[in-house]
């Protein structure tokens, strides 16, 4: 009899991503495919959702020649946050999607935080969810729009053929309060349609088969089960391999992230700082979870990459001396303006003195990279998150061992690099999860 897989999808800002896994959470199988820019216009950023089934369609063909399809028990899919758009009752979308980028519901944010408890801090920007909802219900839309969906409920609709379902991590800015699993009744002061609204469900949670057509298409099982997904983020973090609260994951891509869990949610809306349910993956109950908090720094690889190459970055790591500190003051950015750990819009990047050489200008640029991400752990900690025991790294700044051996000595934690980073292969553990939490609700009636 042949072992069961579970398939992750990952939806993310470039790209496609498919991946399987067994019941040891090998990774069996994987492909991805890029996807093209999505069209800007200004603060308007929007891409045809077509683009993103396509994308998918292809990437499973690809992937099924690897494996057999029909031996995928469940499937989770994970997208970017605030990527959203209108469906009619077939699922049919109704305009080009408004990707989690674009920011022009300036004035629907200020409304939203004249309305918006302190809780609700991630609704309040141009860019959530909830600002680009009641936009959109001002362009006319109203005589067939049934569905206000996110990306990756719109793809799990699409596989399964039932629209209209989310999760906790996708709904957060859109407005959805996980700790009391419902749409708030602050909404209604800002006129939501409440009737667009998706029902919500924890990620993990078991849902419906797949279409008959989609088993069809792809050889798939007819009982293969859809299952509730997450943000590409919050998936990205299941993968690396955090569980317990105080563990912390720090995200070394084009900007500095910070998540760590914790057992309560914390939230400081000045410091963009917000908390999200995350599963417990360990847990048959599926409703069982942690939280997870954190908060972006405007640092990272953007700004280091705007005075050094890939290529000189990775001949410079084997010259640098972690025992030997440059004194370098530096707080990197590549533009003026910082919200966390520090809140302060007019803050210039400080990237002098600069050394004749540089390696001791990279060096010190790494080490100012640490103490940001030190100051965010200890922000975090004072809005009420957990000391963090140990931290997993993920994004391209992981694989430097002597930026890890910097960030060690400052933090005096373990800091250790994540063997899995892929957000699809986060999800593919969410569809794991719920098949498991299926069979066991079915084993115990």
């Amino acid at each position: 009899m042949s072992t069961p897989l579970f398939l992750g999808i990952d939806i993310g800002t470039s790209g496609c991503r498919a991946v399987a896994i067994d019941e040891a959470n090998t990774l069996v199988a994987q492909h991805s495919l890029s996807l093209p820019a999505p069209i800007q216009q200004g603060k308007s950023i929007e891409q045809d959702a077509e683009i993103w089934w396509q994308a998918v369609v292809q990437v499973l063909t690809r992937l099924f020649t690897d494996i057999d399809p029909g031996r995928i028990k469940a499937i989770a899919i994970d997208a970017t946050s605030g990527t959203v758009l209108l469906c009619d009752r077939d699922g049919q979308p109704l305009h080009p999607a408004l990707m989690y980028n674009d920011a022009r519901a300036e004035n629907e944010a200020a409304r939203i935080r004249e309305a918006a408890p302190i809780e609700a801090a991630a609704t309040t920007s141009a860019s959530s969810g909830l600002a680009k909802l009641l936009w959109l219900q001002k362009q006319g839309f109203s005589g067939h729009a049934h569905y206000f969906l996110h990306q990756a409920d719109w793809i799990t609709g699409k596989l399964s053929g039932h629209f209209g379902v989310s999760d906790f991590n996708n709904s957060l800015k859109s407005g959805y309060e996980a700790q009391n699993q419902c749409w708030p009744d602050w909404l209604d002061a800002l006129a939501v349609k409440r009737n667009w609204l998706p029902e919500v469900c924890p990620p993990g949670s078991p849902l419906t088969p797949v279409s008959a057509d989609m088993a069809q298409h792809f050889a798939l099982n007819k009982d293969c089960l859809m299952v509730a997904g997450s943000t590409d983020s919050t998936a990205a973090f299941l993968a690396a391999g955090a569980r317990q609260p105080g563990e912390a994951v720090t995200a070394l891509g084009s900007t500095l992230v910070l998540k760590i869990i914790s057992q309560t949610p914390v939230a400081a809306a000045e410091y963009g700082i917000y908390s999200q349910p995350l599963p417990n993956l360990h847990s048959g109950d599926e409703s069982s979870h942690h939280w997870l908090c954190g908060g972006a720094s405007n640092s990272g690889g953007t700004v280091l990459r705007q005075y050094f190459t890939d290529a000189q970055m990775a001949e410079m790591q084997t010259r640098l001396d972690p025992e030997q500190p440059t004194g370098l003051d530096y707080y990197p950015l590549p533009h003026r303006g910082e919200r966390f750990p520090v809140n302060d819009p007019d803050l210039a990047p400080c990237l002098t003195p600069r050394p004749e050489d540089d390696v001791q200008f990279f060096q010190g640029m790494l080490e100012a990279l640490a103490r940001i991400e030190k100051t965010g752990y200890d922000k975090l900690q004072q809005v009420g998150a957990p000391t963090p025991t140990r931290i997993h790294s993920s994004g391209g700044g992981s694989q430097n061992l002597a930026w890890r051996k910097i960030r060690e000595q400052l933090l005096q934690i373990p800091v250790l690099t994540a063997t899995q980073t892929e957000a699809a292969y986060g999800a593919a553990l969410l569809a794991k999860r719920g098949w498991h939490n299926k069979v066991d609700n079915l084993t115990e009636q």
